[in-house]
């Protein structure tokens, strides 16, 4: 696979009918390898070793919006349950532009999680939500949980 702009993880894959597979071990099974996974799951294990409660992280969650279904990559749960970070992840080769962010808005518009992340694995962007004017700020690095 890919090398990222993230910590390397432990983590183990299988060949299975001429495509590989990682094992999730936040959802307990064993997922396609895409390059996009490749990304998510390297961002969990991110998300874990800055602190944050693997009980509290949902992968691939599926929302509506405006009646359509759409799912999100990642979101972390605050201890409440309230949305805290959602997280659009994509491949290494797609770049962060405005579609990416306005896709990760768009789901953010559903869910109202305090922070909104995206990464390719190469890079990284976070925005904390402002509801008074409606924005999102640019931030500087992943919010800390708690």
């Amino acid at each position: 696979m890919f090398a990222l702009n993230l910590p390397a993880f432990d983590h183990q894959t299988k060949q299975a009918g001429g495509k590989w597979y990682i094992l999730d071990r936040c959802r307990q099974k064993w997922v396609m390898l895409t390059p996009e996974e490749w990304v998510r799951q390297h961002f969990i294990h991110h998300l874990l070793a800055a602190g944050y409660p693997q009980p509290l992280l949902s992968l691939e969650r599926g929302l509506r919006y405006h009646g359509l279904p759409r799912r999100s990559d990642i979101v972390a749960y605050d201890r409440a349950m309230r949305p805290f970070l959602l997280v659009e992840c994509k491949a290494p080769q797609v770049p962060l532009n405005e579609k990416v962010l306005a896709q990760a808005l768009t789901y953010n518009h559903v869910l109202q999680a305090r922070y909104v992340a995206i990464t390719n694995g190469l890079a990284h962007c976070y925005f904390e939500r402002q509801t008074e004017p409606p924005a999102h700020l640019p931030l500087a690095a992943l919010p800390e949980f708690g």
